[in-house]
């Protein structure tokens, strides 16, 4: 019952919240204006969702798992995170200062005891402890990388929040069957305060949730996956996440690589997201998130697999799922004038669309 009263609570919350977001938004100045072929809108479009799911989820974990001291240092590191991304959206802040922040809201997590403290000998018996500075780092390097690349892939309608809510439950699932019964109702709350918000934000989105949305769902995400020391916590702290978050690690990880070899700032925004790509090939916006959805699925029951020693099933999951990423990749590389077309209309109807008013 309580695995139910913590989802609905963070999901009717999040419902109640995304209208009040949308009305409030112009009031603040959290509006998206496009700007440039890149955005995928042609209007204003409020960008404050992330208010939504911050409520719902931080309400819900907060009534229901107060009585551990490692969620008020989840709900502490919460909150500073969030407060950095509505800073972000309202005023604008550049990369290297969002970072620090980041760094920042990582330390107090860690301070609060949340952290990876070993991790899975996979060639010998036992773990690899780390401790001191090493598990400090390696802590900060997984919530600061997780939290920007749930950040990375918030670029067509619905995307970062489904992506997140399929995440967080299979996590939370996870967590279930492997006795983490604190883990797996936080996330569950994630998941209620994710779905809350899809409705008004899948295409054609009534609202954005800006980088206030991203980047709490990646430091939520990041945080209560490395929580857990009980029997199979390594499991839940390292290999699972990566396999649940495999399309946006892996988009990120391609995202940098692009980036250096063009010599192009790393932190600089383009079209070449998997999303993007899928797009040039002509599957529009819904096709493109629901396909996206579907292989996230796909990840997310490898990693459910994974942590029950499945490991065959899990490989011929993730093959498939690489499968279909090759495939969107490799169309997009033979139809290279795709993407300009889509760049040249976007432009003109935004060009239009100014000239009327």
């Amino acid at each position: 019952m309580n695995y139910i009263l913590i989802f609905a609570t963070a999901l009717v919350l999040s419902l109640i919240c995304t209208p009040v977001a949308i009305w409030l938004a112009p009031k603040i100045g959290a509006v998206d204006i496009p700007k440039d072929g890149r955005r995928m809108h042609s209007k204003p479009m409020p960008r404050f969702g992330g208010m939504a799911i911050f409520v719902g989820s931080m309400a819900a974990i907060g009534g229901f798992l107060s009585s551990d001291t490692r969620i008020w240092g989840v709900l502490l590191g919460g909150l500073c995170i969030y407060g950095l991304g509505v800073f972000d959206d309202l005023k604008g802040s550049p990369a290297k200062a969002k970072l620090v922040g980041q760094i920042i809201c990582a330390s107090i997590v860690f301070a609060y005891g949340i952290r990876i403290q070993f991790v899975t000998n996979h060639f010998g018996d036992g773990h690899s402890y780390l401790v001191g500075i090493t598990g400090y780092l390696i802590t900060v390097i997984w919530i600061v990388g997780i939290t920007n690349t749930v950040n990375l892939i918030d670029g067509l309608d619905g995307l970062a929040g489904g992506v997140s809510a399929i995440a967080s439950l299979a996590i939370a699932y996870t967590a279930y069957i492997h006795g983490m019964v604190e883990v797996a109702m936080a996330m569950l709350a994630i998941t209620g305060g994710a779905l809350g918000f899809l409705p008004y934000n899948f295409h054609p989105a009534k609202i954005f949730m800006g980088d206030s949305g991203s980047l709490y769902l990646g430091f939520m995400l990041a945080t209560l996956s490395i929580m857990g020391p009980v029997k199979g916590a390594t499991i839940v702290a390292t290999i699972v996440p990566v396999l649940v978050l495999g399309i946006p690690i892996f988009d990120t990880a391609f995202a940098i690589l692009r980036r250096l070899i063009n010599r192009r700032p790393i932190m600089e925004a383009d079209k070449g997201h998997l999303h993007h790509r899928m797009m040039a090939v002509g599957l529009g916006q819904r096709r493109t998130v629901l396909m996206i959805y579907g292989i996230s699925a796909v990840m997310g029951i490898a990693a459910i697999l994974y942590s029950r020693d499945l490991f065959l099933e899990t490989a011929g999951l993730v093959i498939v799922a690489a499968t279909f990423i090759y495939i969107y990749i490799t169309d997009y590389t033979n139809q290279p004038l795709t993407i300009d077309a889509v760049d040249i209309a976007a432009e003109e109807k935004l060009q239009q669309k100014t000239e009327k008013e």
